[in-house]
């Protein structure tokens, strides 16, 4: 049904192998109109990417999924955007049923029991919402950096989303730590307090940790598994 936008892929990539992310969000919120949103987790890279976003449109849709165990910290990123950048972010929340049944069966701490019963958690409170706010969409964008993990090495700008069957944007795919950081200081965007206290990647918080020294930056991840199966699911390209 999509194959005309899957075959755009390989020529998007080239076209834009060059261009900063202001140029790539340009094109695409243009050209895709009410077919294309931003999934923001509310991280740094995320908070580049409204800013950018909301110089250029406005109206344009972002939304965040609020899994229901948030860092009240998180909540705040979101007030200040919207009151910073006179935007709406869209909040999609986890079905009630599935969560009560989930936590009634597996207690209320699951996740810190096994992999499987964590990757269930994170269906449904990230995977399932995600699916309900991508609904008609052509495109969605992210802010995925290939520095950010391991498990990230291989991604690309401009992606085939099989799992949504529309293509999915990584703007900032080639950015390091320190351009993330430098954007947000030179234009004063609003950004999660957590990061000053040693939280490069902030997730639900049973399940998230500040970093030591030396550590990678997704080290405060589920710090319990192994580096390879720290993805929620949002991101991989087949969910097991």
């Amino acid at each position: 049904m999509k194959d005309h936008l899957k075959e755009q892929v390989d020529r998007l990539n080239q076209r834009f192998e060059q261009s900063d992310p202001q140029e790539i969000l340009e094109y695409f919120l243009t050209h895709f109109k009410d077919k294309i949103a931003f999934a923001s987790s509310l991280g740094a890279e995320d908070q580049v990417i409204t800013e950018m976003m909301a110089s250029i449109d406005p109206a344009a849709r972002i939304f965040t999924l609020d899994t229901g165990r948030m860092f009240p910290e998180s909540y705040d990123v979101i007030e200040r955007s919207i009151a910073r950048y006179k935007i709406k972010i869209e909040i999609f929340f986890p079905e009630r049923e599935a969560v009560e049944k989930m936590v009634n069966e597996k207690g209320i701490n699951l996740f810190y029991e096994s992999i499987e019963n964590r990757k269930h958690c994170c269906h449904i409170r990230k995977i399932e919402p995600l699916n309900r706010a991508l609904s008609g969409l052509d495109v969605w964008i992210s802010g995925l950096r290939k520095s950010q993990s391991v498990t990230r090495t291989e991604i690309k700008l401009v992606e085939w989303d099989e799992n949504h069957s529309m293509i999915k944007v990584n703007p900032l795919i080639n950015w390091n730590e320190e351009q993330v950081w430098d954007y947000i200081k030179q234009n004063n965007i609003p950004y999660n307090r957590l990061h000053d206290q040693g939280f490069p990647s902030i997730g639900c918080q049973p399940c998230t940790r500040a970093v030591q020294p030396g550590e990678d930056v997704r080290a405060g991840r589920w710090w319990w598994e192994e580096v390879h199966h720290k993805e929620c699911g949002l991101h991989v390209k087949k969910w097991g």
